[in-house]
């Protein structure tokens, strides 16, 4: 998998920035395993395991005592849920809300749909690129995870075209991701039917069948 470059992206490149030493404190070390675990545990349903090292992750990333870095743990957390389009409110990151950074603040205003043009320069390149390019940017996403994202955000924005939908189930097929497969093709599987489409809905079903646990 890829979650390692989004979990870089949205929450490693401060905890670098914080070590000028060759052997970094434990917990970044900690929190970067974390992270990665998390990522792969939720994207593959892996419920309890997802949830001992989200909580490992946020725990030594708290005992730092800056909120900027929960905050951007949180965000990763929100974002892993958008690419699985489990699109509820990013509740964990609004208490940290006040003292994150703009950008953080961006990106949450971009997980939830809200992103304006003034909030482009803030954000990632590859979620800046669908800001201003919509659908047709999503395929430019190199990596899986940021990709899935992109996707979950237009699907929350109502812009998610089917070129988009087939994207983001074929991302998650070929990374092994059970979780945002099954979320993608449930949509696929509910437009097939809303359009008369049974044999296709029915394929798209057995196949739903096959990926569940």
């Amino acid at each position: 998998m890829n979650g390692k470059a989004l979990s870089t992206l949205v929450v490693m490149a401060a905890l670098s920035a914080c070590s000028s030493t060759p052997s970094p404190p434990d917990w970044q070390m900690n929190a970067r395993g974390a992270l990665d675990a998390f990522t792969n545990a939720y994207m593959t349903g892996n419920t309890r395991v997802e949830v001992a090292e989200f909580s490992r992750a946020r725990s030594a990333l708290a005992a730092t005592g800056q909120p900027e870095l929960v905050a951007r743990a949180e965000l990763l957390r929100c974002a892993a849920q958008v690419a699985s389009l489990v699109l509820q409110p990013c509740d964990g990151f609004e208490p940290l809300r006040q003292d994150a950074p703009a950008a953080e603040r961006a990106y949450a205003a971009w997980l939830a749909g809200q992103a304006q043009p003034a909030d482009a320069a803030l954000l990632p390149a590859a979620q800046r690129a669908v800001l201003s390019g919509g659908a047709e940017a999503v395929k430019g996403i190199a990596d899986p995870l940021s990709r899935l994202v992109a996707a979950g955000v237009l699907m929350r924005m109502g812009r998610a075209t089917p070129e988009v939908l087939a994207l983001a189930v074929d991302t998650a097929s070929a990374q092994g991701w059970r979780r945002p497969l099954l979320a993608w093709l449930g949509v696929q599987a509910q437009r097939a039917e809303a359009a008369g489409a049974a044999d296709e809905a029915a394929r798209i079903r057995r196949r739903m069948a096959l990926v569940a646990p």
